[in-house]
């Protein structure tokens, strides 16, 4: 099954990232296929040694130094990944006043906060940066890469906690479907690799907590599972409405077919535990591509390793599409929390690409907890793709799906 091209479609036409897995696309591509991990021990102040996921290549590497030192590290990943996908879309020649930025964001300019705020107890008032506002806002991701392409169309920038990556496509593409802009770049960041945020989910036990290699700690649907693994990263796409890319002649990768957005409206850490929220968004994003569970090749899973968590996503997914096929990527690149369901939008393009479906590499069929009741992919499969399901899920029962389609 293709899914044919209408004018009125949105499109993907630009995939950039720098994630733990590699500073660029296509290196965090080769490293998810090859089953290795971007996760590591990492050490902090007052938190000790902990897994984590640090991104491969340091952010600033990528970009002059003076406009580095503006920005905050999630700021200035998520402008790396946007110059990646401008150029991957061909830097295309766009309208200013059609063109917007969609960039979501967990927790925003984290680092930068604390820093300025040691800064301020330590020295006083007078030693604090005159940029810390806008190191610290969650929308300055969005406002850089405004600023860096010229978007005037609109700035967006959800913060929906795991969630806002996805989320961030989700309205890029109601925006070109509305006719108000013909180009959106969108996606997700987040630097939340901080002792302020690893003391809190250590508090809340929701940290792995296993006891062997750190490459290893992110454990999505294993029995042993006992928690997910802080990661920091950014990715970003270019969207365009297909009457846009046609015209200007653009290699099209995907088609973002349908998006669903819906609330649990239950608990705010807890998943629904009929999965009434994840369950709607599903359904929300097949009905909106017009696709039935059959069309659905794969499922690129939310999965972060927890044992609850899991669980729920695993009961809404066959509630939804029966026993799918499913992969979880955070066992390789850890949770990027707002840049997670970006991230995982280019990973389920790629995957329709390329006709493979990425391996859940820290998973064996004999260490699968049994009560999932998936087909979970353990070793990389050539699969032919038609269409991706791709799920990001957040805290305050947030729920953001996508289907991602061959164009």
């Amino acid at each position: 099954m293709v899914v044919v091209v209408s004018r009125d479609e949105v499109v993907v036409t630009g995939l950039g990232a720098i994630t733990p897995l590699g500073g660029d696309v296509a290196s965090t591509w080769d490293g998810l296929l090859a089953g290795r991990s971007g996760i590591g021990s990492c050490t902090l102040d007052h938190v000790g040694t902990f897994a984590a996921g640090v991104m491969a290549v340091d952010p600033v590497a990528k970009l002059p130094r003076p406009q580095a030192n503006q920005l905050d590290r999630s700021q200035q990943a998520a402008l790396v990944a946007a110059q990646e996908a401008w150029a991957d879309a061909g830097s295309p020649d766009v309208d200013p006043e059609r063109l917007a930025a969609s960039v979501g964001t967990g927790v925003g300019g984290m680092a930068s906060l604390l820093h300025e705020d040691d800064r301020l107890e330590r020295a006083g008032v007078r030693r604090v940066s005159p940029r810390t506002v806008p190191l610290l806002m969650p929308n300055a991701a969005a406002a850089a890469i405004s600023i860096e392409f010229g978007a005037r169309a609109g700035v967006y920038t959800p913060v929906s906690a795991c969630a806002s990556g996805a989320e961030a496509l989700a309205w890029g593409a109601r925006l070109i479907r509305a006719g108000e802009a013909d180009v959106v770049i969108a996606g997700g960041t987040d630097a939340a690799v901080t002792p302020i945020a690893v003391a809190g989910f250590q508090q809340a036990r929701g940290l792995s907590r296993h006891p062997g290699d750190p490459a290893d700690a992110s454990r999505p649907f294993s029995a042993d599972r006992n928690g997910f693994v802080l990661a920091e990263g950014a990715a970003v796409v270019v969207l365009e409405s297909a009457a846009h890319a046609h015209a200007r002649g653009a290699r099209v990768h995907a088609v973002l077919a349908g998006s669903g957005i819906a609330a649990d409206a239950h608990h705010m850490t807890a998943p629904s535990p009929e999965g009434t929220g994840q369950i709607s968004a599903m359904c929300r994003a097949l009905a909106q591509a017009g696709l039935g569970a059959q069309a659905i090749s794969h499922v690129n899973a939310h999965a972060t390793g927890t044992v609850v968590g899991d669980a729920a996503e695993a009961r809404a997914i066959r509630e939804v599409l029966g026993r799918a096929t499913v992969t979880a990527p955070k066992a390789a690149t850890g949770h990027l929390f707002g840049g997670a369901g970006a991230l995982e939008a280019v990973f389920s393009t790629l995957s329709l690409v390329h006709g493979v479906v990425p391996p859940v590499r820290t998973l064996s069929q004999e260490g699968a907890d049994p009560l999932i009741g998936l087909d979970l992919v353990t070793d990389r499969r050539d699969l032919p793709q038609r269409a991706v399901l791709s799920n990001s899920f957040g805290f305050g029962g947030q729920n953001v799906s996508l289907v991602l389609a061959r164009p």
